[in-house]
Parts: structure tokens; sequence; C-alpha cells
């Protein structure tokens, strides 16, 4: 049995990547600067060894291959031990490609926003049609247990993220994944980190575009002058265009029965394809669904079945969760940490509860939020709530009373979570008689914020 240590093991996408070598027959291990549930315990019960920490001791099993997440870095002890022993490594993505995907027929789903719903869409549909899809999303989706599963036909849904593969490969991951069929929901820019701009991302989504076979097909919306502009640059495989709203264009469209967005038609070329109502709320997410129904039609399924799985799509965990329904007040988990994706969510929200009451509290922890990129357009995303406690972390590298500044709700910016759970406290008594929406923003840990104030209000 071949054995392979992953390092930096529980970040979702190397987590997820462990379990799929589980069920290849490989003997996994791996490690992290910090083991914690809840991939800890998913890892765990895959039977696969966890070590804290980068010690070199851990090569003392003489693995066979070293599979090196992109958070692992030169100058971390495990990295240059096997730099300077001549063992055998890869990036997660490369080895996803030689392991996983080969002869799959993959359909990946791309963009800055919106990649892990509709990835989850895309599966579940598949599932719904009994395709028995194999999967790899950077999420777990309500409707399946686990975040990754290898499945039982060739069909492989991916999530696939435009960052990095490792210190070694500055490629996009998805560049490795040769898809079939490729979804490309939008396009932004993001993670500054490692691009200097539009451009250098233009760059990598190109390079995706040019590994899809001329039988393939790109799924793309018909209002993006990013996305326009990557085809551009030459595309040697059919696309199909969609649109959140009744459009003249040729391709997918959708007309909205409740503004809402949890009821609507899908239109393709102007004809009727299907009617839809399900649980999911926001222009946004009808976007996503059109984007899957198109890639599902692609491998063969009807508007019609997809349609009818959708309406039994429960959503993904951190996206619009709910933790708490207690007497008209509601408290959602969601991975928004883009302007583009606080607004859309917020603005969904608002749809569908009216006048009531709408505090986001956010905190700005991606690399792009943290160095400030997005800073001058963070208050017009904020508009649909009523009220918005920010979060300044210790390593922010911008004033954010900036941005109370600008804004033209109430807004104020809380330097602990303690104080955030606090302020939330008071905000909920003022509104006293009137339904109130919490919705905590984050694509980390929060502090566990989430939690801390379930268990005040109890308390209360």
């Amino acid at each position: 049995m071949q054995h392979i240590h992953i390092l930096g093991i529980c970040g979702t996408f190397m987590g997820s990547l462990a379990q799929l070598a589980v069920a290849k027959g490989y003997r996994v291990t791996g490690c992290d600067a910090n083991v914690y549930p809840p991939m800890s315990t998913q890892l765990e019960s895959a039977g696969i060894e966890l070590i804290e920490g980068y010690d070199i001791s851990q090569l003392e099993s003489n693995p066979d291959l070293i599979v090196i997440g992109n958070a692992m870095s030169r100058g971390n002890p495990l990295v240059e031990a096997v730099l300077d022993r001549g063992l055998a490594y890869t990036s997660g993505p490369q080895w996803l490609r030689d392991n996983v995907l080969q002869g799959k027929w993959v359909l990946a789903v791309s963009g800055t926003h919106g990649k892990t719903t509709t990835s989850s869409m895309l599966a579940w549909i598949l599932e719904y049609a009994d395709m028995a899809p194999g999967y790899l999303i950077g999420g777990v989706p309500t409707n399946f247990s686990v975040s990754a599963r290898l499945g039982k036909t060739p069909f492989f849904v991916i999530e696939a993220d435009e960052y990095d593969s490792a210190f070694f490969d500055k490629r996009s991951k998805f560049v490795h994944y040769c898809p079939r069929t490729l979804i490309v929901n939008n396009l932004e820019f993001d993670h500054a980190d490692i691009f200097d701009d539009l451009g250098d991302i233009q760059k990598q989504f190109h390079h995706v575009i040019r590994t899809v076979p001329n039988n393939g097909l790109i799924v793309k919306p018909n209002d993006s002058e990013a996305i326009d502009e990557v085809i551009a640059q030459g595309c040697w495989t059919p696309v199909e265009n969609f649109a959140a709203s009744p459009t003249a264009t040729k391709g997918w469209s959708a007309e909205l029965v409740k503004d809402d967005g949890s009821e609507f038609t899908i239109l393709l070329d102007g004809e009727h394809q299907a009617d839809i109502r399900w649980s999911q709320l926001g222009q946004h997410n009808v976007a996503n669904a059109i984007a899957a129904m198109a890639a599902a039609r692609h491998v063969g399924v009807t508007p019609e079945i997809s349609a009818a799985a959708l309406g039994k799509f429960e959503g993904v965990k951190r996206r619009m969760e709910c933790l708490y329904d207690v007497d008209g007040l509601r408290i959602y988990d969601d991975f928004a940490h883009h302007p583009t994706a606080i607004a859309t969510t917020l603005e969904g929200l608002r749809a569908k509860v009216g006048s009531e009451n709408i505090v986001a509290l956010i905190e700005p922890r991606s690399n792009t939020m943290r160095m400030g990129i997005h800073q001058s357009t963070l208050a017009a995303a904020c508009t649909a709530a009523n009220q918005v406690l920010w979060f300044s972390p210790k390593n922010l590298q911008w004033d954010i009373d900036a941005v109370i500044n600008q804004t033209t709700i109430p807004t104020a910016v809380c330097a602990s979570i303690d104080e955030i759970i606090e302020s939330t406290c008071e905000l909920i008594a003022d509104a006293k008689d009137m339904p109130t929406h919490i919705v905590i923003m984050s694509n980390g840990g929060f502090g566990g914020v989430h939690q801390r104030l379930i268990q005040k209000l109890k308390s209360l």
C-alpha cells in the first residue's frame, strides 16, 4: 500500500483530497499547524493519522510521496527537509489530476463568487439524476454528508479555485483539472496576496479555457466584461451564456416569480424549460442555479430533472446556514468575504424579509480584505442591512474607521469578540418585538462568535 503524507492537511481542499486518497486505497497521514474539528474529526473517522506541527521526525515513516499544500512555504522545517533529502513531492492539484481526474468527465465550477454553492447544486443534480458523480467541493453540501467522494461513474464535479497550487507551482489550481464542462460564474479582483491586478487573474482563467476541448462546453454570464475579455484572448470551445433575468440574448435566462428568488422560471433561447420553487434566496443563487442546469444539460440531464433536483436542494453549510431560530430571532452563518458577496447575500435576505431588522457582523479576514483592497466599496456593500458591526483584527492593514465615515446606516467597529457579542445583544434588545436576522459573515472561524452569541442568548 503506497503511503502519502500531506502537509497542510486540515484545509478544506487538502482534507477532501486526503479522503479521496483513502478511498483510492492509499495509506494517508498528514500534518498541519492546527489540528481541530470539524476537519480533524472527518479525517480521523476516515482512518487518517494526524500530526500537529511540522517536526521533521514525521518523515521517519518514509512516505512514498509528499503532497504539499499551498499554505506551505520555504522556511517550513518539513518543506526544507523534503527538499534537502530529495524526497518525491507534488502539489495537491497535480496529485488530484494524476490519481483521480484522469479519464473522468470533469465538470469544473470557477469564478470569484458562488463556486461552492454552484458545485454543490451541480453535484446534487447529477446525484438526483442517478448519475452517481464523484465530487470535491470546498464546503459540505447539506444534501451529502462529506465534502468529497470518488463516485461510481466517469462524472466528477470539482470546485475550481483560482488560488495558486503550491510554493513551487504558481499556476492556479484549476489549470490542473482539464475540465470538459467549465462554468465561469463571474470574475472580479480578489486574492491580492498573489495577484497584482485583474489582468493577472484573467491570464489564469485563459490558461484553463485553453484546456477545455472543442467538444466540451463553457458556461458563462452574458454581462461580464472581464470574462468576455478572457474569451476574446482565444476560445476553441462552444459557449453558452446565462443571465439571472429575462434577456433577448440567446442562451439561458430566468424570470422571477418572487423577488427574493425563491420561485422562478427557466428559459433557453426564450423558450420555457422548467419552473423552480426552492429554499434558496437571492438573484445570485438564481444565477448559480442556471449555470448548474446548463452544465448538467451538457451531460444529458434535462432541465425538468434539474429543476426537480433544485427543489430538493438543501444548501451548503456556512452559506446562509440558519444556526438559531427562536421567538423571531434568527442567526445565520455565511461565508461571504468580498463586497460583492456581502451585498448579494444581504440583498437576497432583504428581499425575503421585507422591513424586518437585519444586523450584519463582518470579519474582514481574507488576505484581500486585510490588505484593504476593497475598502472603498465595503460601505455600499452593506446598505441592505439595518446595522453593521465590524470586527477589527490586529493584523488589519487599513483604517476601518474610514468605512464608518462613508456609511449611510448605523455602523460600529468592535475590537474583540466579547464586544461584538455585547453590542449584538444590545441591538437585539433595542429591536424589542421586531423580527431580527443576525448575519455573521467571515471565511474563517470568527473567534467562535456564532456559538458564543447563541450561548449568551440562551443564558439571558
